[in-house]
Order: structure tokens, then sequence, then C-alpha cells
């Protein structure tokens, strides 16, 4: 079955939740959840020491994972994990919601990779695109 990571930003965490609990209602696996990590869209990291351990799982949790959602917009993590998932050949699916991708002043030279799989639209799209 596969197995699904989805990076985005704290203010995406409806978003997040509404996408995986689609894939897992598929069978899809879910192989960390950052959002555990927060209360009130903001993180319960206090220490550097919670820093590296959430860091630590999320690095693991791409790892672990077939597929890579990207729910923009992306938080301070989300393009370290773009770039792990990229270099390790994972499949991408990049999700903009207003096509901001595809405006010069507002996109990365990553987001146009041939291995990223661009999503505009809704989520419900998304999730047919990443399930088809």
């Amino acid at each position: 079955m596969h197995k699904f990571y989805i990076a985005s930003s704290f203010r995406n965490i409806d978003a997040v939740h509404y996408v995986s609990q689609h894939l897992k209602s598929k069978g899809y696996i879910q192989t960390y959840d950052w959002t555990e990590n927060s209360e009130s869209h903001h993180t319960l990291a206090f220490t550097f020491e919670d820093l590296k351990h959430i860091g630590q799982k999320e690095k693991q949790a791409v790892l672990d994972a077939d597929i890579l959602i990207v729910l923009l917009p992306g938080g301070k993590g989300t393009h370290v994990e773009l770039g792990i998932a990229l270099g390790h050949g994972k499949r991408i699916f990049l999700h903009s919601p207003d096509q901001a991708i595809n405006q010069l002043e507002a996109t990365s030279t990553f987001y146009h990779l041939p291995e990223v799989e661009k999503s505009y639209g809704s989520l419900d799209d998304l999730v047919e695109k990443v399930t088809a």
C-alpha cells in the first residue's frame, strides 16, 4: 500500500487533515502527522531538543513515504522536505490552490522540475490525482 507524507504550514492544518483523512480512508498510510505537534496553529516545540526530535521524525517520514504531498503556502520546513523528496526520487504532488506557482515572482525553480506533479483547484481534485 502507498505511504504518504504531507508537507505544509501550520496555517494549512485543516487542509492537511482533510487530505490525510481522505487518503487514509482509501487505504493509504501516513508516515507521520506533524500536526500532532501543534496547538492552536502553533508548534508545541519549546526547546531546541524538541525541534531536533520533531525534525528527525519529519525527515524519516519523508524517507519512508512513497508520495510527498506539498500543500502551499508552505512553512519553513516545507521546502526542506521537498528537497529531501526530490533527492530521494519520491513521487511529488505540489498543490497550489491559487496557481501562484505559475507566477514568476511567486514561484520556485524546483516547482517546475519534471518529477513534480502540479495540482490546482480543490483538495478533492488533489486526492483524486494522488489516488488515480
